[in-house]
């Protein structure tokens, strides 16, 4: 990791030691792990607040519906009256006022990965899925199927899964399942998340060049998922991807005995893809107004040649295949009713702003996901590619995370939007605090991408992004929106602006014509 500042040691945590009502102030609540924390920390009783500077949906909304109190932007006033215990995000910075302030006051504080190991996971089976790609999804999975084996498990999710409709749960049985990012934790505690989360099984993605900000190179991000590898106990599971030898380099480190290897053509557990998504249609629940189901992805599953069965996917792009078999893979190495598992498996019905249908006004069909890696980008251009065969491709992209800000992938986008029939690229959200030597320029992109015969345009922002597919959408087309923010409401925006076009155009033709 990059060196820090020095900063204050980390107070003695006093969380699980205090009384019911006690209340517990969030310093960046709106984050997808902290909005969560908030959930679990109300359930077991406490009152809770938070601030957080640019909240939005879906972490703002499930604020809102458990109730808690949201101050938004930082500040000292928002410590008043004073409360018993402070946990800071791991965005805030020793720069922070409000921050600051909770040293100043001498207000007990820890992490959000320190708070949860301590009071919410504490002596339960650990289910840590880490690595670059498909943590969400792959938690998500795992959390559905304990939940659905009536397991009683807590979970910690870094989005919203819909078949639970927000991110956390507190446990009631012996598991807790936790997607383990690899970011670090807190200013004043430099080390990744999940050492926090005494992990027991563990789900081993990926392992790519991420989070510039905080990571110097590759070899950094090795480190880290090593240093994670060595905290598996001997009796713990290891579930690892066979398909990256990077992966499976660091995996070798791990002292549990029970190691899995999976993959689409290699591995302990493997995939043999009978049927990939395929278009949905429409259905008429509700009149006037139809929803769509995930396009449904069929493979069967093995282990070491012997068949597990086939496994129904509401979920495309081979990707999301793999993030299944793993889920299938640890689900079978924990003994779990593997004829339960595969129906659970059936009925999970995806992560919000991954792969989310938002709707087809006017025969538009807009779809939010949340990559901004050139490997997530490519990989779910290539899945929705696939699933929606014979549509014609809009691929909307912000660069909004701290690594796609940043020129380190400048080349890798050019390839990773190949498969879209229009790519349009929206200028990189504030890069004010990035040295102008290190900036991603989206205009190089574009015109890198012209080179390769790829129809592109760099636009100035949301609004005017919806007013050009407002213009150019045909009906059959698919618009899918990548951004890991907010993007300046483009969502709703294009939505609306659809569906007026749609409107207008059904005026136009049922206005009489005279002669």
């Amino acid at each position: 990791m990059s060196s820090q500042p020095a900063s204050p040691q980390l107070k003695s945590p006093q969380l699980a030691s205090l009384p019911p009502g006690a209340h517990v102030h969030l310093v960046g609540i709106c984050g997808t792990a902290m909005a969560s924390l908030a959930g679990l920390l109300k359930e077991n009783g406490f009152r809770v607040s938070g601030s957080d500077s640019n909240p939005y949906p879906p972490m703002s909304t499930q604020i809102e519906n458990l109730g808690i109190p949201l101050h938004i932007g930082y500040s000292k006033n928002h410590l008043l009256p004073r409360p018993d215990f402070a946990v800071i995000g791991n965005v805030i910075t020793a720069a922070n006022e409000e921050a600051r302030a909770v040293l100043e006051l001498g207000i007990p504080y820890t992490s959000l990965p320190k708070a949860l190991g301590e009071l919410v996971i504490a002596d339960r089976q650990s289910i840590v899925i880490a690595g670059t790609h498909g943590k969400t999804t792959t938690t998500s999975l795992m959390a559905w199927v304990t939940d659905q084996l009536g397991l009683g498990p807590g979970f910690l999710i870094g989005g919203i899964a819909k078949n639970f409709s927000r991110s956390f749960q507190n446990p009631t049985g012996d598991y807790f399942v936790i997607e383990g990012d690899e970011y670090d934790t807190a200013f004043f505690d430099k080390v990744p998340k999940f050492v926090h989360y005494r992990p027991r099984h563990v789900i081993f993605t990926s392992c790519e060049f991420d989070h510039a900000d905080i990571y110097a190179d590759l070899a950094a991000v090795e480190s880290a998922f090593l240093r994670l590898m060595k905290l598996i106990p001997e009796t713990g599971t290891l579930v690892s991807w066979a398909g990256d030898a990077r992966v499976q380099k660091i995996s070798r480190e791990a002292s549990c005995r029970r190691r899995f290897t999976y993959g689409l053509t290699e591995g302990d557990y493997q995939a043999r893809i009978l049927c990939p998504g395929i278009t949905p249609v429409a259905s008429a629940e509700v009149p006037g107004a139809p929803t769509w189901a995930a396009p449904p992805t069929l493979f069967e599953a093995f282990f070491r040649g012997q068949s597990l069965g086939e496994i129904r996917i509401n979920l495309v792009g081979n990707y999301n295949v793999l993030n299944a078999l793993a889920a299938v893979a640890l689900s079978h190495a924990l003994s779990f009713d593997m004829v339960k598992v595969r129906e659970i498996l059936a009925r999970f019905q995806g992560v919000k702003r991954r792969q989310e249908i938002l709707g087809e006004p006017d025969g538009v069909l807009v779809i939010e996901d949340f990559a901004h890696h050139p490997t997530a980008v490519r990989e779910t251009l290539k899945g929705l590619r696939e699933a929606y065969a014979g549509r014609r491709l809009w691929a909307v992209f912000e660069p909004r995370s701290a690594t796609s800000r940043r020129k380190v992938f400048q080349n890798d986008y050019v390839d990773a939007f190949q498969t879209a029939d229009r790519v349009l690229i929206a200028q990189a959200f504030d890069q004010s605090k990035i040295a102008e030597g290190e900036r991603f320029s989206c205009a190089q992109l574009v015109e890198d991408m012209k080179k390769k015969k790829v129809e592109a345009e760099l636009l100035p922002n949301a609004d005017i992004i919806v007013q050009e597919i407002q213009a150019s959408a045909r009906p059959g087309d698919l618009v899918v929106i990548m951004s890991n923010g907010g993007f300046d409401g483009i969502y709703e925006k294009l939505l609306k602006a659809l569906a007026e076009r749609g409107v207008s155009s059904a005026q136009v033709a049922k206005a009489p014509t005279w002669e």
